[in-house]
């Protein structure tokens, strides 16, 4: 049975959304080590009422138990921002709960939701860059933000309490009692992972979409993941450095080794940085955690990838790694690899033919068959050299 959870934001606005503790994965690829929260709120106008976003459908029953709590007889509007189902999958429920109730959304959302939910056309209001939405004494007004991160994205601006709804943005996942974020060390290491996992790869339309919210005063942010912003200065400035171009004196290595040769470069690599007093984040690809691996490369100034050779080319466990790194599109500035083997194979070919969408520069690899003898090491100390050299440059005055 569902229970019910309200809490109030502002004498208008109200938390009825759902807290996660137990989920540990998400989209069946990312790790939930503090689980997650689908937040909802309902917005009391003196003349009409707004759901911001809904909740993932299985809490469905907690947010209908959450509306019902406080008395809401009647909902006028959904405002939908993201049409990925942990916001949207409890929309139609919501409107057979309240039959009056209409859709609020932009145009590519409202094709979005009709696909994956099936909602009638006719139950849509389509709204424009700019638009408004009169509640009586309370103004909605709706902000496009295409690819963050999907294409069909709004922000919603309450605009007389000043509270920016971001839906993803700005997100954490993270199941916490706490309204407000007051864990400010613990908030911003989880909205760093899921920048990093959700966030990174749209690294410039973000930064686009952070300039235009440069206008607006904003008194409180309402992610749809994650405690409630009340003070934005916080999570904008982090969003800002994240989103830069800047990195920091940092090298990640990731690896994975079969039977110690790989290994062994890796520490003589890792040594030989240290010498240097440079930053070191290694990752065993066997036993890492994608999302620390992740968040590691959000300031990165460049990655070693270093791997056994497995028929012919590179370990799986190093594939993904590479694969990941591609698609994440961090901001780098170089990459190498170390690659082992026993008879031959084109690791090399493969691992550069994965990293197509980064704009790096490409350090000569370590290339060793068998276990490494002198001049194989020597060759790593040349390497860490020539990272250390990159890294350096990447430090500030």
């Amino acid at each position: 049975m569902a229970v019910g959870n309200v809490r109030r934001i502002t004498d208008r606005v109200y938390l009825v959304g759902a807290i996660d503790w137990n989920r540990r994965l998400f989209d069946e690829l990312i790790p939930l080590p503090e689980g997650t929260s689908y937040n909802s709120y309902l917005i009391e106008g003196s003349e009409s009422s707004a759901l911001v976003d809904a909740v993932d459908p299985t809490k469905t029953e907690e947010l209908l138990v959450n509306l019902r709590g406080l008395g809401v007889e009647k909902i006028d509007y959904v405002v939908s921002n993201h049409a990925e189902q942990d916001h949207s999958g409890a929309i139609p429920a919501v409107l057979n709960e309240y039959p009056g109730a209409k859709v609020v959304t932009n145009r590519r959302c409202k094709e979005q939701l009709m696909e994956l939910l099936l909602i009638p056309e006719e139950r849509f209001i389509v709204v424009e860059d700019g638009g408004e939405l009169s509640l009586g004494d309370r103004t909605l007004r709706f902000i496009l933000a295409p690819w963050v991160h999907w294409p069909e994205t709004m922000l919603t601006y309450l605009v007389e309490d000043r509270v920016l709804f971001t839906c993803d943005l700005f997100g954490s996942h993270l199941a916490t009692s706490d309204l407000f974020a007051r864990d400010r060390s613990g908030v911003y290491r989880a909205a760093k992972r899921y920048y990093a996992e959700i966030m990174m790869p749209f690294r410039k339309a973000i930064r686009g979409h952070l300039n235009k919210l440069e206008d607006l005063e904003i008194k409180t942010i309402a992610p749809s993941h994650g405690p409630i912003y009340d003070e934005p200065g916080f999570i904008l400035d982090a969003y800002r450095e994240w989103v830069s171009d800047e990195v920091k004196a940092e090298v990640v290595v990731a690896y994975v080794s079969m039977h110690g040769s790989t290994q062994a470069m890796v520490d003589r690599l890792i040594a030989g940085l240290l010498r240097d007093n440079r930053t070191v984040k290694p990752f065993n690809l066997t036993v890492t955690d994608v999302g620390e691996l992740a968040m590691a490369l959000v300031d990165a100034a460049g990655i070693v990838l270093a791997t056994p050779t497995v028929l012919g080319g590179a370990h799986p466990s190093a594939v993904y790694a590479a694969y990941l790194v591609n698609a994440l599109r961090p901001k780098l500035r170089f990459a190498s690899l170390i690659v082992s083997y026993g008879w031959g194979g084109r690791a090399v070919e493969q691992l550069k033919g994965m990293l197509t969408n980064l704009r790096i520069e490409l350090l000569d690899p370590v290339v060793v068959k068998g276990y490494p003898k002198e001049g194989d090491l020597e060759a790593v100390d040349r390497l860490a050299e020539e990272v250390s050299s990159r890294v350096g440059r990447s430090e500030g005055p």
